[in-house]
This record gives structure tokens, sequence and C-alpha cells, in this order.
């Protein structure tokens, strides 16, 4: 492999991993922030009432779109093993 090619290989990965982790962590932020705005009107301070909404929505989030990860996950290991192997 060159360079230029370990460079766009490089570049994929990077692009990968923020197809698949940036929907989980923007949904995850903003029932964050609509949790925090719902404490701070309410003055409730307790930590599990940030974590367990936000483990439930990603919880969701992966049973619906799942599968469509391990799929892209799945074809780019495969790309991989096709440059591995020449």
């Amino acid at each position: 492999m060159t360079n230029g090619e370990v460079a766009d290989l490089m570049y994929d990965v990077f692009v990968l991993a923020v197809e698949l982790a940036g929907p989980l962590l923007i949904i995850s932020m903003l029932v964050g922030v609509v949790i925090a705005i719902l404490q701070a009107a309410t003055q409730i301070h307790e930590q599990t009432i940030t974590f367990v909404p936000k483990l439930l929505v990603i919880g969701i989030i992966l049973v619906f779109s799942g599968e469509t990860m391990l799929r892209t996950l799945q074809d780019f290991t495969v790309r991989i093993f096709d440059l591995i192997a020449g």
C-alpha cells in the first residue's frame, strides 16, 4: 500500500466513526440538554435523572439502527480484508 492509500483508508475510518457514533452522541446530547433545562426549571439536581433517559434513548436508537450500523461496519471490514489480500 502506498502512503496515499493509507491516508485514504484513515480518512475512511474517521468518516465511519462519525457515521456510527455521531447520531448516538448528538441525540444523547440533545436529551441531556432537555433534561438539564427541566432540572434547572424544577431545581431538582439528581444525576440519575440525566443518566436513565440518555440510556433509554441510546438503547432505542441501537434497536432501530443497530442492524444498519453493523452492516456498515461489516462492509468496511470486508473492504479492509480485500485490501490486505491484495
